[in-house]
């Protein structure tokens, strides 16, 4: 018998063993699935592969690309671009960038999040400017307000010995303050022809306008807020002689003149009316008129109490203290609380959300476009032992 293909046949007069036969059968079925089975496994690996590329390629182009882009450009940063000048945020839609607090959303009234640059370099304008901002503590949170804990009495001690029974002790008190946060607002316009100038560098200008404008506003509202759609300022507490201080008040000093300054004693009063544990980070707050004045002012010696920065940048200096110029706070008048003194970063706190979001208003103001940046901050006293005032009164 020979085999043709993968069957048995048999020849003319040769017998056939049943047995050889069955053998033979099974021996090419297996042939045949082997066969049948590395086909369907080369197929299958084929297959798989071709997914992967697919897969790959999806999720490449389903994601954006957080490396620079072929023109050197972040691409978050040239699709906000594009948005300013033209109001197509086809670049924006879905798109979020892998950023500490800051990402790109679509929001139900058309505004989007700044990229991230821009927003620190708005922030680093607020910082240096002419604001307790500066020297205040300011705090980043992520709901509408901000509560603040504050041991406002100390814990009662006492001696003891091995015999004498010991006494209770006072119980420091807990006070709790809340720092809502409200919207702070700047509605810059550029005309539409400067837009679509190329050379027109559009984020650094909104940048510079946003940060202006809310400078501007905070440093008037840490100052005399009252606390109603903005902070609650230093000022719009009320304010006690100090030999009288309590919680809840912002303990003063008097000059000794109404109006006027009776000689330098009351700077030096004013600085020591501020606890020891405070004075190591005091800092003088003033306006430029009421700095001309101090700037006058001598000790018995004839010496100046006021000295310049010796450094670009660095603070003048009014009895080895900083002095910060702010310019909301008062004029020298009768009864006024011309000066500040104090711990700013434990007497008084800003929080802020960290994100800055700007809304294109093509329509409002033809040929011009507006831009409505809105970002929320809430500021307030957290410390009232930590801030002293120089009242110009008598007493």
């Amino acid at each position: 018998m020979t085999e043709t293909g993968t069957g048995p046949v048999a020849r003319i007069g040769e017998d056939v063993s049943p047995i050889d036969g069955v053998r033979s059968a099974v021996a090419g079925f297996a042939r045949e699935l082997k066969g049948f089975r590395a086909g369907i496994d080369s197929k299958l690996q084929q297959q798989e592969e071709r997914m992967n590329i697919l897969d790959r390629k999806t999720v490449m182009m389903a994601r954006p690309a957080l490396a620079a882009a072929a023109d050197g450009e972040a691409p978050h940063k040239k699709a906000l671009g594009t948005y300013l000048r033209s109001g197509d945020d086809e670049g924006l839609r879905g798109l979020t960038l892998e950023e500490k607090a800051l990402s790109s959303t679509v929001n139900g009234d058309g505004g989007y999040l700044v990229d991230p640059v821009t927003a620190e370099s708005i922030k680093s304008v607020l910082s240096d400017t002419a604001s307790i901002r500066a020297i205040a503590n300011v705090v980043n949170v992520e709901a509408s307000s901000f509560d603040v804990l504050i041991d406002s009495t100390d814990a009662g001690a006492g001696w003891a010995d091995e015999t004498t029974a010991s006494t209770e002790t006072g119980t420091p008190t807990i006070e709790r303050i809340s720092i809502p946060l409200h919207e702070l607002s700047a509605l810059p316009k550029a005309s539409q022809r400067l837009l679509d100038d190329s050379a027109f560098d559009v984020e650094n200008w909104l940048a510079g306008r946003i940060a202006d404008k809310f400078a501007r506003a905070e440093a008037g509202a840490f100052i005399n807020g009252d606390g109603t759609g903005k902070p609650t300022g230093i000022l719009t507490h009320p304010a006690v002689d100090n030999d009288s201080w309590a919680w809840g008040n912002i303990g003063y000093v008097a000059t000794g003149a109404d109006g006027d300054f009776d000689g330098a004693e009351a700077l030096i009063d004013l600085v020591y009316a501020l606890g020891a544990q405070y004075r190591a980070n005091g800092s003088f707050v003033m306006n430029s008129k009421t700095a001309g004045a101090v700037r006058k002012l001598k000790d018995a010696d004839g010496r100046f109490l006021w000295s310049d920065g010796l450094a670009a940048g660095e603070p003048a200096r009014l009895l080895g203290y900083p002095v910060l110029i702010a310019e909301d706070m008062p004029d020298i008048a009768s009864a006024a609380d011309a000066i500040a003194f104090g711990d700013f970063e434990a007497g008084y706190t800003i929080a802020e959300r960290p994100d800055l979001r700007v809304l294109r208003d093509p329509f409002s103001a033809k040929p011009h476009v507006l831009f409505y940046a809105t970002k929320r901050v809430g500021g307030d006293v957290s410390d009232f032992a930590a801030i002293k005032l120089l009242r110009f009164a008598v007493s």
